[in-house]
């Protein structure tokens, strides 16, 4: 099968593999960035919650004035925080991380999870993260009763704006995704969800192509993500898998580029995290060889419905919220 590298997101283009920059020590972001487009990359996945914008913006201004890049070559993708789901706060928490990137536009904002927080200024911490008040005498998660459809229509706005070129969501359901498609005037352009031959989401991306929407799947890699946040075991790694090891063999390919392909073969962006220069390199290198029909079959087959990335979970043992989105 034939893979683009770049897929059709809105009126634009955009890169099928990016830079995911969540968990990227800030010490090493910009060079991290740097190197990135030094080796290809032109999409990068930011957030205001990863707390590394600011050396983003950095590392992009670096490959600039090295004449790495321009500015209009580039993808940048950023997200709306939770703590910022009023309407009054959309557009201040856009516009804080175009400051920090340094950037004048963006050409893709997401709203980063259906779970709206208690406002959080901007003086008071930044990034909000997901305790209200970490002096408390019982710190907690806050929920604020904010209906979805009024923060995707001040996304909108920023549209109107000229702030940002497309608009879009991650993390929503089937449900929430049908509930939006009914309310939005300006139609949103990206799906951004957890997506891995552990957990396929298989009716959720056909509803998604049903409206247009194309999609970006993170942690692509599954577990490899969350085993340093003690949300999954080396057990769980789809890289030990022998329907994998057999591919990566008779391809003279990585485990994680197998992986990866199996990704962007069924066709859906990806936006793998590495800060190694040897890991930026093999991740890129992903159209010049194809999965076969069946392989690409049995990897779908080992889904067993594995999310690593649930508030259901993480809240509840962490933030004092039981707050679950996808049961």
């Amino acid at each position: 099968m034939t893979v683009n590298e770049s897929i059709q997101v809105g009126a634009s283009q955009m890169p099928a593999i990016g830079l995911g920059l969540w968990k990227i020590a800030r010490d090493a972001t910009a060079a991290t960035v740097v190197e990135a487009i030094r080796v290809g990359y032109r999409h990068l996945d930011c957030a205001a919650d990863y707390g590394n914008e600011a050396e983003v913006g950095a590392g992009i201004r670096q490959a600039i004035a090295q004449g790495l890049v321009a500015r209009e070559e580039l993808w940048v993708t950023s997200k709306l925080w939770n703590t910022f789901h009023r309407k009054e706060h959309v557009q201040a928490a856009c516009e804080r991380s175009l400051r920090d990137l340094g950037l004048e536009y963006l050409d893709l904002y997401l709203v980063h999870f259906p779970i709206a927080l208690k406002y959080v200024d901007f003086a008071t911490r930044y990034p909000p993260e997901w305790i209200h008040d970490p002096t408390a005498e019982h710190p907690r998660m806050e929920p604020d009763a904010v209906p979805l459809h009024e923060t995707w229509a001040a996304m909108e706005n920023l549209v109107r704006a000229g702030l940002v070129r497309e608009i879009g969501v991650c993390n929503y359901n089937t449900a929430l995704v049908h509930d939006l498609m009914t309310t939005a005037n300006i139609r949103p352009a990206m799906l951004q969800v957890e997506a891995h031959p552990f957990l396929t989401q298989e009716r959720l991306l056909r509803l998604a192509r049903g409206y247009g929407l194309s999609v970006t799947a993170f942690s692509p890699l599954g577990a490899l993500s969350y085993l340093e946040l003690g949300m999954a075991n080396k057990g769980e790694s789809v890289l030990e898998q022998p329907v994998v090891k057999a591919a990566a063999a008779r391809l003279g390919r990585s485990a994680a580029q197998v992986v990866l392909r199996w990704a962007l073969q069924r066709g859906t962006a990806i936006i793998p995290k590495t800060s190694r220069p040897e890991r930026l390199a093999e991740n890129l290198a992903l159209f010049d060889f194809s999965l076969s029909d069946d392989e690409m079959r049995q990897l779908g087959s080992l889904n067993c419905n594995r999310r690593f990335n649930d508030p259901a979970v993480f809240c509840d043992m962490a933030f004092g919220c039981f707050f679950p989105i996808y049961d």
